[in-house]
């Protein structure tokens, strides 16, 4: 294009009526709300991408992961020199999608969907949309969303293939629809980390600019309806709730399916409620939120329940003559500690037992650690037992958050 022509711009502002010909958006609504994006490679950079230029007021970017040079062929947020800096995503992604659209707020989290994401920040979402890429994260970000009360819309691609669906809690459960070979994957419980370093050591090919393209404006348009609940009821929008769409690009095939499976027995989709507020928060030690917990409900002997994970002390290997090696971390964070530790990181992993604890409670041996220390997450709702009653407690960590959230919906 010449010079003395330059490429047009959107002359309507972002954040304003930006679709008025379909009668069924409500910009108000997208302006208000509160999404979170789980992943931040090539489909979760699409999605993002769409929801800036959509005018989704309230973003919420989790990925635990930096820039590698490999990201530049399929990811339109990230650099050369992002990849060189070895950047964040989340905070690369953040920055990027506020230059399409500095009228919306954005949050980047550098965590794991797994552990690091607390219940609390969970519920204040409108629609979580989850770009992950293995099952292990699938499951957990299920997990939270069912507990949550929040849908969730699911993306996977792989080559020039790719799925979308939708989960809404009470209709449809991601768990209830894994078959065996699923459930043996799981088993494995490898982080999100590992199933990438598993992948690339069988020479898997994660994607192409293509198909990220595909199915993030799927999941994006997904999302967005989720955020126009009344048209949805009314017949006006139709969502993929109990279905999947399949899209195969080497061939242009696309199909739908029904994946309706809910069982109501599975203990992956029960709602936490009612939760209960409280002033504790991540950095206050366990003897002092035992405490206070106990003069929250009358006095009476309290039990910390942890439901996701198990606190670690020490670990015992197996050898000629067992050897005891301190660990005093989260089950999710041994792993690491074995590969960092030269008396460990040759032994089998396998060969290694974990004496783990689930229960805290006035007998737990260490009383000066902090509830962060034992792996609870900053803004989580604690599972509490005081006497014959069972409770949720919300943890007050939302200052980590102020500033960034919509007011106007609140659980």
């Amino acid at each position: 294009m010449k010079a003395d022509n330059p490429i047009p711009t959107i002359a309507t502002p972002l954040g304003a009526d930006l679709y008025p010909r379909l009668s069924w958006f409500k910009q108000d609504r997208l302006r208000a709300a509160n999404v979170m994006v789980v992943g931040c490679g090539a489909l979760g950079n699409e999605v993002l991408k769409n929801l800036a230029l959509f005018g989704v007021g309230h973003l919420v970017i989790v990925d635990f992961d930096t820039v590698e040079p490999s990201n530049l062929t399929r990811s339109i947020l990230f650099n050369r020199a992002d990849a060189q800096a070895g950047r964040p995503k989340a905070l690369v992604a953040a920055e990027r999608i506020q230059e399409i659209n500095p009228e919306i707020r954005v949050l980047p989290l550098l965590g794991d969907i797994t552990h690091d994401v607390g219940l609390g920040l969970l519920r204040r979402m409108d629609v979580v949309v989850g770009c992950v890429d293995n099952r292990w994260a699938r499951y957990c970000l299920n997990r939270l969303c069912m507990r949550a009360n929040v849908p969730w819309v699911d993306g996977g691609i792989d080559g020039l293939e790719g799925t979308t669906r939708v989960f809404m809690p009470g209709k449809n459960c991601y768990a209830c629809n894994l078959g065996p070979e699923a459930l043996k994957d799981l088993s494995y419980r490898l982080s999100c980390a590992s199933a990438i370093k598993r992948n690339e050591q069988a020479g898997h090919v994660p994607t192409t600019p293509v198909i990220a393209s595909i199915i993030g404006a799927v999941e994006a348009q997904e999302a967005i309806k989720l955020l126009h609940p009344d048209e949805l009821a009314n017949g006006q929008l139709t969502s993929l709730c109990g279905k999947m769409l399949y899209y195969e690009g080497q061939h242009l095939a696309a199909r739908i399916v029904d994946f309706v499976g809910y069982d109501e027995d599975c203990p992956v989709h029960e709602q936490w409620q009612p939760i209960e507020q409280s002033e504790l928060t991540t950095d206050l030690r366990i003897e002092d939120a035992l405490t206070r917990l106990s003069q929250l409900f009358g006095n009476q002997e309290v039990t910390i329940h942890l439901r996701d994970h198990a606190f670690v002390d020490y670990l015992i290997a197996r050898d000629e003559e067992e050897r005891k090696f301190i660990a005093m971390r989260p089950d999710y964070a041994i792993e690491q500690l074995v590969e960092s530790d030269p008396d460990l990181s040759y032994r089998r992993f396998h060969s290694l037992l974990q004496h783990e604890i689930k229960r805290i409670d006035a007998h737990f041996p260490y009383p000066d650690l902090t509830l962060g220390q034992v792996g609870i997450p900053a803004w989580d709702v604690l599972y509490v037992s005081a006497g014959q009653t069972e409770h949720y407690v919300e943890l007050a960590d939302e200052r980590h958050y102020s500033g960034t959230l919509s007011k106007s919906e609140q659980p």
